[in-house]
């Protein structure tokens, strides 16, 4: 399922090495396919993740722009990863910065990799792993990186059908997660220390399933820069949150959550590939709530209605406001045997965020329709309509 493209190519002279070297950009699909065991555990996971974070409280080369496909696995999106020479199935994750494997089958090392000595524990709220840490090569979208730090899981939860995560989150998340070692360079660290990419730059493009598919090789991961074919308009930034809970994670105000013109009030969000729903604080889902006539559906645990909300809901950030229209924002009737959901009745992708610390992610439902660009050079997430 998976192909390369080549968008451009362009011979560039080489300051730092003798060697010339050719900047270029390469489209590999992301693959989405299903890992989903119920939608109340889908919802539960974004609540789990939240609480997780909010127990955290402290956290010249010219060079390749590559591209590499992501699957859309309905409730998140994985990424064919080498490690060693071997190809795993890796969640793509920005809330998390550390790399693994192991979480189906044993991914001890290769004859390439050489063990570090150290054990390594992550937990993701509603997941974790164990394992120990050795070094390999790995290589995505036709770029590698030498000495990646990866995770061996010995004992891994809360992971049915993916073999583990990459983590495009920021380095100080993997603070305390290796036993030898204050933190370890993520795989976007490596590619930029290593030269493989002039800009510590992630361009994501997801998009939704189409009709009742829960597969569809429908996603993108630019390396080193963006891709203009995936989004139109003008890409906006908007400054990573320096100080709060989020500030370790890729965090992001939010002036103003709205449904239709009812402000329903701001936050202190992340932005993150690995949550499927659009979570938002408890005062603001209430005033959802109350302004579309919906309620919580117990069996499920999301917003449901009898009938279909009209109005257009928004996420502001700084002056900028992105909108998903109803269609974007319910779940696809032509989803809805696939997530056990009543005929007749309606159901949205946002959900309760909670009243305390983080209250907020903006997840894959709305990263569905709008491109993002995570940038650590900058420090700074850019957003764009999708295409």
């Amino acid at each position: 399922m998976y192909f390369a493209t080549v968008l451009a190519l362009a011979a560039a002279a080489v300051s730092a090495s003798p060697v010339e070297r050719r900047a270029q950009t390469v489209a590999v699909p992301l693959k989405h396919v299903s890992n989903f065991t119920s939608i109340k555990n889908v919802v539960s996971k974004g609540k789990a993740r939240l609480n997780a974070i909010n127990g955290i409280n402290s956290v010249g080369v010219t060079a390749a722009v590559s591209s590499g496909s992501v699957t859309n696995e309905d409730v998140t999106y994985v990424a064919p990863v080498v490690i060693g020479g071997k190809t795993w199935e890796l969640i793509v994750d920005t809330g998390s910065s550390n790399t693994w494997c192991g979480a189906q089958t044993s991914c001890e090392k290769t004859s390439t990799g050489k063990s570090t000595g150290g054990s390594v524990e992550v937990s993701y709220g509603s997941g974790s792993f164990s394992g120990t840490e050795y070094t390999d090569t790995v290589t995505f979208a036709g770029l590698t990186v030498t000495k990646q730090s990866i995770g061996a899981a010995s004992q891994a939860s809360g992971f049915d059908g993916v073999d583990g995560i990459i983590g495009f989150g920021p380095v100080d998340l993997t603070e305390d997660t290796v036993s030898n070692a204050n933190t370890v360079p993520t795989f976007m660290d490596n590619l930029y220390s290593q030269g493989s990419i002039s800009t510590e730059v992630l361009g994501v493009s997801f998009r939704p399933e189409s009709g009742s598919d829960t597969d569809d090789t429908n996603g993108e991961l630019t390396l080193g820069g963006t891709d203009s074919t995936k989004y139109s308009g003008t890409l906006t930034y908007f400054p990573k949150l320096t100080s709060g809970d989020a500030s370790a994670y890729w965090g992001i105000a939010v002036a103003e959550f709205s449904i239709g013109s009812t402000n329903l009030g701001t936050a202190s969000g992340i932005v993150d590939t690995g949550t499927t729903l659009i979570y938002i604080p408890t005062s603001a889902y209430n005033k959802f709530l109350s302004a579309t006539g919906g309620k919580t559906d117990s069996s499920s645990g999301l917003a449901e209605f009898s009938t279909a909300p009209t109005a257009t809901f928004g996420i502001k950030f700084g002056s900028t406001t992105y909108t998903l229209t109803p269609s974007q924002y319910l779940v696809p009737t032509a989803q809805y045997s696939y997530y056990g959901l009543t005929s007749g009745k309606y159901y949205a992708w946002i959900n309760d965020g909670g009243s305390s610390g983080v209250d907020c992610i903006i997840g894959q439902k709305f990263l569905e329709q709008y491109y993002a660009v995570f940038d650590t050079t900058n420090s700074r997430i850019g957003f764009a309509t999708g295409v």
